[in-house]
């Protein structure tokens, strides 16, 4: 259980924000397969004000993508101010505010883990959401700038006097982008100081690495990206992981191609033919990860302008014999 406060959620593993991915289609496939909990893709608060039509299709849900959570990107007070206000005319269940992103156009821009350098101004921007949200507010956060600046305790703890309901801490700094280990030492410092709930990001490839996540940081939630990517059986993995300390088998390639084949349509249904079959493209790479003598349709499907023709590419995985071993991920 993980509660942010007013909303309660069964599982503390949730299914992170990721830039051109965490589209609805994306999600609904997840939370077929155990997802509770979802972000959308993050949000700039200036698109969001200016009513920007791809900014709207991506603040899109249904019924069955609930609760849902929006991530906004900013650092202006009066835009994120407006782009709250905005929100009013959407659903959804957990506002977000990032001061994680590390690319160099976001943090050029003053924006994202820049603010990490700013933490008082980091902390008025969270004041003026929490006071105008009417959902609960939360943050997410690097371990620091860099190496020499690992400041995540002092910035969480000047978001928690603003008022947040929770936070995420992604245990790299910006410097790392995404590369290197996540530091685990530095989640659990803030998890130590914090009276909110914190919800670990970074490695969580696999239900063996979610649960040294709970176990090594004392967290009270995981964010799963990378590792869902290709691999919605995750979820479902880690919470028979967590609870019985079995891992169940992977898909059978007939499962495999079922849901490709599912989430190809959520794609085609969301954004139409060319686009949605377009948008599938790396998703198919994501499914096919580790499978051997792949790579002819790999080509065909990158190549491929129709749903029925990229159908016709899934089905033959079905003459493969082996099916794909997900990133087993490394313990640093």
């Amino acid at each position: 259980m993980l509660k942010i406060g007013t909303l309660s959620l069964t599982s503390g593993c949730i299914l992170a924000p990721m830039a051109g991915i965490s589209d609805l289609p994306f999600r609904l496939i997840n939370r077929s397969f155990g997802c509770k909990f979802a972000f959308a893709e993050m949000i700039s608060a200036r698109s969001l004000v200016y009513k920007s039509r791809k900014t709207a299709r991506m603040m899109a849900t249904v019924a069955s993508d609930r609760p849902v959570g929006v991530q906004l990107l900013g650092n202006d007070p009066e835009i994120i101010k407006a782009a709250v206000e905005t929100l009013d005319d959407y659903n959804f269940d957990i506002l977000d505010f990032n001061a994680a992103c590390p690319v160099a156009k976001v943090t050029s821009r003053g924006e994202g883990a820049a603010l990490l350098n700013e933490p008082r101004k980091l902390q008025g921007l969270l004041r003026i959401m929490v006071k105008h949200s009417r959902v609960p507010v939360t943050l997410k956060i690097r371990a620091g700038w860099d190496e020499n600046s690992l400041n995540a305790r002092d910035v969480a703890l000047y978001s928690e006097d603003a008022g947040v309901a929770a936070l995420t801490v992604h245990g790299r700094t910006r410097a790392q982008g995404y590369s290197g280990c996540a530091n685990y030492n530095i989640i659990r410092q803030v998890k130590e100081a914090l009276s909110v709930p914190v919800v670990a990001s970074g490695d969580a490839l696999t239900p063996q690495l979610v649960k040294r996540m709970f176990d090594e940081t004392g967290c009270d939630g995981v964010a799963i990206a990378r590792g869902a990517l290709g691999n919605p059986w995750i979820f479902g993995q880690t919470a028979e992981f967590l609870e019985k300390g079995t891992t169940p088998p992977g898909p059978a390639v007939e499962d495999l191609v079922e849901t490709m084949i599912s989430h190809l349509d959520l794609c085609r249904d969301f954004y139409g033919e060319q686009l949605g079959n377009m948008i599938f493209r790396k998703f198919f790479l994501w499914y096919t990860r580790g499978i051997r003598d792949v790579k002819t349709l790999r080509k065909r499907a990158v190549r491929s302008e129709a749903t029925a023709e990229m159908t016709a590419i899934i089905r033959g995985l079905l003459s493969l014999s082996q099916v794909p071993e997900h990133e087993e991920g490394i313990a640093c």
